[in-house]
């Protein structure tokens, strides 16, 4: 995939960091543009929509976690890839971060070379998911998928998903009845590249439930199976 073109809006107020993420990410020839804060990015999103965002957590005004959800809640940004920053370190935060969207999160202070293998690797499965051929939607029961337009009907409702949630669901699916491992899940959705634990497997799977499942309490659709993994229950569809 050709760096040349992609272009990366750089959400963060400590002008320092920016610097450092606009040099590296322009030695890769990315297109890059900066926004100081929240209320700077949307007005920039109103004019221009990047191929990804880097987002810093923390910011003075509208957070960062607040604009993720924005971003999220909004149908033109919905699929955004976002990259999240945190000065934080704690697992707390980054779940947190996961469950509002973000597609992956990189803690601070962060090496140049791993926040562009990061960029890189969200952008490839980006570009595999929007550059596949047309697939057959999936339409069984009470849950409907077209993979072209990544709309998912679930008891005849739109349901909003994020991309990563959207990738996680087509793989389930597309392997229903099967058991899948953490680890065959973090190979397939996230890929080989990305710097996650199998707790962001953890984390999707309780978003995509509260997104799908009648009562994500009580799933009927993707179940776990403790100390191996997780399946598509494919007949449960029709109950």
């Amino acid at each position: 995939m050709s760096n040349t073109g992609q272009k990366i809006l750089v959400v963060e107020d400590e002008p320092d960091i920016r610097k450092l993420i606009q040099y590296n990410l322009a030695q890769e020839r990315f297109k890059v543009s900066e926004a100081e804060d929240g209320e700077q990015a949307l007005k920039f999103l109103q004019r221009d929509k990047p191929n990804l965002i880097i987002l810093d957590l923390m910011l003075p005004g509208l957070s960062g976690l607040e604009l993720c959800k924005i971003l999220r809640d909004r149908p033109d940004t919905a699929h955004l890839p976002i990259l999240m920053l945190t000065a934080k370190a704690g697992e707390a935060d980054k779940v947190v971060g996961l469950e509002m969207g973000a597609d992956d999160y990189l803690p601070k202070p962060f090496s140049p070379r791993e926040m562009v293998a990061r960029v890189r690797a969200i952008l490839r499965r980006s570009e595999s998911s929007n550059s596949a051929e047309a697939a057959p939607a999936y339409d069984k029961g009470e849950l409907k998928i077209d993979f072209r337009t990544y709309e998912v009907f679930a008891r005849g409702q739109l349901v909003k998903l994020t991309l990563k949630e959207f990738e996680l669901l087509r793989y389930l699916v597309q392997n229903s009845n099967r058991v899948l491992s953490r680890d065959q899940l973090l190979d397939r959705v996230w890929g080989g590249e990305t710097f996650v634990t199998p707790r962001t497997v953890d984390v999707h799977i309780r978003r995509l439930r509260k997104a799908v499942e009648k009562d994500d309490r009580k799933p009927r659709w993707i179940l776990t199976l403790r100390g191996v993994g997780y399946k598509f229950d494919e007949k449960a569809l029709a109950e």
